[in-house]
């Protein structure tokens, strides 16, 4: 097994071409779906339970739906034309804070689900300038267009989705 470099430690190349805009929707419109799937039938136990104090299943999913705030207010920061874009809580309070293990997952998935099909609405109704149109990440330092942050986005998503299958396998 390939272990994945933590989050906060990976490098980015911003690269791509508009042209690739349309397969990082989709991509982005199905991670709800991929993670129902992914979970589907799994005992309540099995997804609220944490590993060395990190989150647990459940309480990965709640982050992804806690960052889609995020993910809207910088989609609107470069629509506006701001030079940065809101910064992130990197400490994640909210998501400790939110008793996602507390919730039931349907309540989580259905969540996540919804606040994503405004970021995907956001996305589609964009046209090739918007794609193009950047502004500073505060962490990275480093130009972002619209294109990239949805790249961002769904490599975010993909390294929470390969976290929650690093937890199942603990569970094998």
């Amino acid at each position: 097994m390939v272990h994945r470099k933590p989050w906060f430690d990976r490098q980015w190349t911003f690269d791509l071409p508009v042209t690739a805009a349309p397969g990082i929707i989709e991509r982005l419109r199905g991670t709800p779906a991929r993670v129902e799937h992914r979970l589907r039938g799994l005992p309540a136990e099995r997804l609220t339970t944490r590993h060395h104090d990190h989150w647990s299943i459940q309480e990965n999913v709640g982050h992804l739906w806690d960052l889609e705030p995020l993910w809207l207010a910088r989609i609107d920061d470069i629509a506006v034309g701001h030079l940065t874009l809101q910064a992130a809580d990197l400490e994640n309070h909210k998501t400790w804070d939110a008793h996602h293990n507390e919730r039931s997952l349907a309540d989580l998935e259905s969540g996540f689900a919804a606040a994503r099909g405004e970021l995907v609405t956001q996305l589609e109704n964009a046209d090739e300038a918007d794609w193009l149109r950047s502004a500073k990440h505060p962490r990275l330092d480093v130009n972002m267009r619209l294109l990239d942050l949805a790249f961002f986005v769904a490599e975010h998503d993909d390294h929470h989705l390969a976290t929650i299958s690093d937890l199942l396998r603990l569970g094998d």
